[in-house]
C-alpha cells in the first residue's frame, strides 16, 4: 500500500533534536560502491524458505519503491514492533563523550519476553555499536533492516535535516548495507524507512534499483523524548489493530521510556489476543506469500 508519511508530533521531535548536530556537519558523505543486498535464509522464527527469500511487495504504480504502512486487517491479530536504532553520519563525538544511541535493556527486554521485532538501523549506528548490531543480526527473534547510512533526509523540509541530492539517495541506502554486512550483519533485510518518515515520488523512484519495500508505520509510540512510560503504553493500546505497525526507538538517550512502555504492552497485547511479528511477516501476509 502506498501512502503518504505520517509526521507525527513525537517522531518530529526525535528527528528535529537528531538534526540539531547533524545540521553542522558536512553533508559531503564519501561514496560507496554497490552492495547487494545479503538474502536471508530461514529460521525457526521466519515462515519463509530460503529458497524464496524475503518477502517484498510488487512495485507500486509506474514501478516506484512500494511502501507499506501496515499489514492485512484479518482476523489473525498479529503486530509488529519496530525500533529505529538512529544515529546521524555527524554524531560521532556526542557518543564519544557518552551519549548513548544504544539502549542494551531494551533489546534484554525484547529477548526476555520472546518479541519477535524489526530493527530500523542507520549505517552509522551499527559502525558506532558493531557488537550490538551483529548480535542483533544474528538472533532469530530480530530481524535488520534499513534505516540509510547517515539519516539524513530524502526529501526538503524534513524537520530540519539535512537533505541528500537525488543521485545519492541510492548509494546511501547501499552504503548502509554495507556497513551491516562488515559489522557482520549477514542477513539484512530488504526493507527501508526513510529518515523522519519523509517520502515522495522523486525518493520511491530513486530507491527503485535497491529493489526494496519502503515501510512506514500506522501507530506512533510517542516514545521520542517521553518522561511517562506509562502515557507511551497507552498510546500504543489504543491505536494498535490487526496488522499494525507500530514505531518505537532503540535510542536510550532520545527514548529513555522505551523499554519499561515494552513491557507494559507486551503482555497487555498478549492478552487482548494479539501475536508479535517481525514486519517480513506482515510483508508476507500482504504479497500473499504467508
Amino acid at each position: 500500500m502506498i501512502t503518504l508519511a505520517r509526521r507525527a508530533p513525537a517522531v518530529c521531535a526525535l528527528v528535529a533534536a537528531l538534526s540539531a548536530l547533524a545540521a553542522c556537519a558536512a553533508t559531503d558523505e564519501p561514496g560507496a560502491s554497490r552492495a547487494p543486498r545479503p538474502a536471508p535464509s530461514a529460521s525457526a522464527a521466519s515462515p519463509f524458505s530460503p529458497a524464496a527469500g524475503p518477502p517484498t511487495l510488487a512495485p507500486g504504480p509506474a514501478g516506484l519503491t512500494p511502501v507499506l504502512k501496515h499489514g492485512p486487517r484479518t482476523r489473525d491479530k498479529t503486530v509488529a514492533l519496530t525500533f529505529d536504532a538512529d544515529m546521524t553520519a555527524g554524531q560521532g563525538p556526542r557518543a564519544a563523550r557518552g551519549e548513548r544511541f544504544d539502549n542494551p535493556g531494551l533489546v534484554a527486554a525484547l529477548r526476555e519476553l520472546k518479541v519477535p521485532a524489526t530493527v530500523f538501523m542507520t549505517g552509522r549506528w551499527a559502525e558506532q555499536y558493531p557488537a550490538q548490531a551483529r548480535s542483533i543480526g544474528r538472533d532469530r527473534l530480530f530481524e535488520v533492516a534499513n534505516h540509510s547510512y547517515s539519516h539524513y533526509a530524502f526529501t526538503d523540509d524534513c524537520y530540519g535535516l539535512p537533505t541528500l541530492p537525488g543521485h545519492r539517495m541510492r548509494s546511501d541506502v547501499e552504503r548502509a548495507y554495507t556497513a551491516f554486512r562488515k559489522v557482520g550483519v549477514r542477513e539484512a533485510m530488504p526493507y527501508f524507512r526513510f529518515p523522519g518518515g519523509c517520502y515522495d515520488r522523486r525518493a520511491l523512484k530513486a530507491l527503485t534499483p535497491v529493489g526494496v519495500t519502503a515501510v512506514q508505520w500506522d501507530v506512533v509510540s510517542g516514545d521520542a523524548f517521553a518522561t511517562d512510560a506509562d502515557a507511551v503504553a497507552r498510546d500504543v493500546l489504543r491505536g494498535v489493530r490487526a496488522g499494525s505497525v507500530v514505531v518505537m526507538h532503540c535510542t536510550l538517550s532520545a527514548a529513555p521510556t522505551t523499554e519499561r512502555a515494552v513491557r507494559s504492552i507486551v503482555p497487555r497485547l498478549r492478552e487482548k489476543g494479539f501475536r508479535f511479528v517481525k514486519v517480513s511477516e506482515l510483508i508476507g501476509a500482504a504479497a500473499g506469500r504467508a
